[in-house]
């Protein structure tokens, strides 16, 4: 089998963004490094080079690394002191936005001992286009206790030839196209202009804000909404309260909500599988109000999910692809939720006790939000680019204020 990326990686690869999770443990495992040589084996890609292809031979593959060797990838530091939430993102920031290098498998993991209450944690990064956030799920699945047994499989295996190579991809070419579960190009009209859209520097700070996911089912279900619906409705309110106070003043914005097309996936099939569904939704009024308007609007774009591969290709071409990804106006931010484990997790025996969600959204999206859940615990991940949005404190503490009125 050719493990070839999808035209959806092909977009996650180009951005460079990388992304990942701090699972955080209730006390330092140890052993961790032999732990995870061997759980690894369980996940292809996270023994494998991704390489560009000879002319011809279609999109990059993943290629077994022959030398692949655990100890490139899995590091350990100890937290500075007061060794708190705010020092561990520190060092969650710093990890997520050190570009993973290409000539090894694209992921690393990071021990911090050193927190508050004997704490420990594991940061786990990704190169986007090793998977999406359900992918992420099915690798995080592999690598604590309990993971369900998986065939060995011989290591390493021989690269394809470039004869096998042209022969997929012209086959893949030729192959009648199946089902699209996506609708053609639909976008909303230009937002408005803004301090939310400028282009971004390398450098991201990270930020939380947490609620219940039974707090906010039920403020949802009380509008007609889910629970996606809650999570918007408080970041539409945060950023009209944060934007009035730099005297911007918009009445909506446009949210750009990554959409899976799967609900589950396997440790042996990752890659992204993602399209969009850009909505304008307001930031005024009363939380309640606000809800019911954002449970309408997204129930009227449930089917317009729009790929974006097809206007990254274009603009591929035309060579104006990072051009655009540093100006576009058609996106104020991205809000991502992922819905994590409902079961409680061990890594080494030692009790998992929060998971908190890592992105580097680029472009000229100065801030923007990942929600991730473990149980009934929701996490709110704030990501943004210190140098332009230097009142990220205001910001967060406006958006847990949102997050407590749901409540």
């Amino acid at each position: 089998m050719i493990d070839r990326t999808s035209s959806d990686d092909v977009v996650s690869l180009a951005s460079g963004m990388q992304v990942g999770a701090v699972v955080v443990l209730e006390r330092d495992p140890g052993g961790v490094e032999a732990l995870l040589a061997d759980r690894v084996r369980t996940v292809p890609r996270l023994r494998r080079r991704l390489v560009q292809t000879p002319l011809g031979c279609g999109r990059p593959v993943w290629v077994d690394d022959a030398g692949f060797d655990i100890s490139r990838h899995v590091h350990r530091v100890v937290c500075t002191a007061p060794g708190d939430d705010a020092a561990l993102l520190g060092i969650a920031s710093s990890l997520v936005t050190r570009p993973l290098p290409h000539s090894s498998p694209l992921w690393s993991a990071t021990l911090v001992t050193g927190l508050t209450e004997d704490r420990a944690a594991l940061i786990l990064v990704f190169h986007h286009v090793l998977s999406d956030g359900i992918g992420g799920l099915a690798v995080l699945a592999n690598l604590v206790d309990g993971a369900p047994a998986v065939e060995a499989t011989p290591f390493p295996t021989p690269a394809p030839s470039r004869r096998e190579l042209a022969k997929d991809a012209w086959a893949a070419r030729l192959r009648l196209p199946g089902h699209n579960s996506f609708t053609g190009l639909q976008w909303p009209s230009l937002g408005s202009r803004c301090s939310l859209n400028q282009p971004t520097g390398p450098q991201r700070q990270q930020t939380m804000a947490r609620t219940s996911v039974s707090r906010l089912r039920a403020a949802a279900h009380r509008c007609g909404g889910t629970v996606n619906d809650a999570l918007l409705t408080a970041v539409t309110g945060t950023l009209g309260t944060v934007l009035n106070g730099r005297g911007d003043h918009v009445d909506e914005l446009v949210v750009s909500i990554p959409v899976s097309t799967r609900r589950s996936t396997t440790a042996a099939h990752l890659g992204n599988r993602t399209g969009v569904m850009p909505v304008a939704l307001p930031t005024g009024g009363d939380t309640w109000s606000r809800l019911t308007r954002v449970a309408a609007i997204t129930r009227s774009h449930k089917k317009s999910i729009t790929s974006v591969a097809p206007i990254f290709r274009t603009l591929k071409v035309l060579g104006m692809a990072d051009w655009f990804m540093n100006h576009q106006r058609m996106v104020h931010t991205v809000v991502t939720n992922v819905h994590g484990p409902d079961h409680p997790m061990r890594l080494a025996g030692a009790p998992v006790v929060g998971l908190i969600p890592l992105s580097a959204t680029t472009g000229n999206v100065t801030v923007a939000f990942a929600a991730l859940s473990y149980g009934d615990a929701f996490t709110i991940t704030v990501v943004a680019d210190p140098e332009h949005v230097p009142d990220l404190p205001m910001l967060t503490e406006a958006l847990q204020a949102e997050l407590d009125l749901l409540g």
